[in-house]
């Protein structure tokens, strides 16, 4: 009798395995097993300066050197490769992908389609036909504002070399501006929370077109896309357009869709929907 498959679930930008606790936890409660990647430069790996603390001070932490500086959608994906190896050794692997972290598993699908016996995206991009910062100039991405992201942004990421973002702002339009993006439909409390299992750094590289989705190995993986219907910040609209590229790339293989309600974060503080819908395609 074939073991059951391991989920290893790979987090998004500013992220880490953290994030997964709640979804683990319900995943384990109906009988299946998990493992939830921190990214290099992520976790326990992460840079936190003494002067993004409280008091903040915001002049020393714009030049603070950070850990994540340097690592790039390479590094991700061999680190991955190294989490699905051992995995396979227990038997079929399921790996999801979170926002950004879908660009590390599309790319670690062209790379070791063997190891992956499902992809699944969650609100993760999958980029096809374009890079992943230019889908950022579609129209699918018109209404996406990045201003909280900016109005929060500190130091300068080509003196740094990585993106810094203080979450631990008081401005009270940076993080309406996060509310919105990620967590509209969160309560105060469940929203805050969130925001503070984010960490201030993430790397400048989501890939190049050697990255995108490739039709003769990430192309033979089985693979699910489920949207979330009401983000903001990767709009069901780009996400669609994904799907809608994935499929014309391999019509024979095109994606089973999936939607569940609500934001970009709400499936991971809310999770039982989630974990109901991943533990059905434990059985596909």
């Amino acid at each position: 009798m074939q073991n059951p498959p391991t989920f290893v679930l790979v987090h998004g930008a500013f992220a880490n395995s953290f994030s997964f606790a709640p979804l683990q936890a319900e995943l384990a409660l109906l009988g299946h097993r998990s493992a939830a990647v921190d990214l290099p430069g992520h976790g326990f790996g992460a840079t936190y300066p003494a002067a993004y603390q409280t008091p903040q001070d915001l002049d020393a932490l714009a030049a603070e050197p950070g850990a994540i500086k340097g690592v790039t959608l390479a590094d991700n994906v061999a680190h991955v490769i190294e989490v699905l190896e051992r995995a396979k050794r227990n038997g079929p692997t399921i790996l999801v992908a979170h926002s950004r972290g879908g660009a590390t598993v599309t790319a670690v699908a062209n790379a070791r389609p063997d190891l992956i016996d499902r992809l699944v995206y969650v609100s993760a991009w999958c980029p096809v036909d374009l890079d992943v910062n230019d889908y950022y100039a579609e129209p699918e991405m018109a209404d996406v504002d990045a201003g909280a992201l900016a109005l929060a942004l500190v130091g300068n990421p080509a003196e740094l070399g990585l993106l810094r973002v203080n979450f631990r702002t008081a401005d009270p339009a940076a993080l309406a501006g996060f509310r919105q993006a990620f967590a509209a439909d969160l309560t105060d409390d469940e929203f805050r929370t969130f925001l503070n299992t984010f960490q201030p750094d993430e790397n400048l590289d989501v890939g190049t077109s050697a990255d995108r989705a490739q039709a003769a190995t990430w192309g033979r993986v089985p693979r699910t896309y489920v949207r979330l219907a009401a983000d903001t910040s990767l709009p069901p609209a780009v996400q669609d357009r994904m799907i809608r590229e994935a499929d014309a790339l391999t019509p024979d293989n095109p994606f089973d869709v999936r939607t569940l309600e609500g934001s970009h974060l709400r499936w991971l503080v809310r999770p039982k929907p989630a974990a109901e819908l991943l533990a059905g395609l434990a059985a596909l």
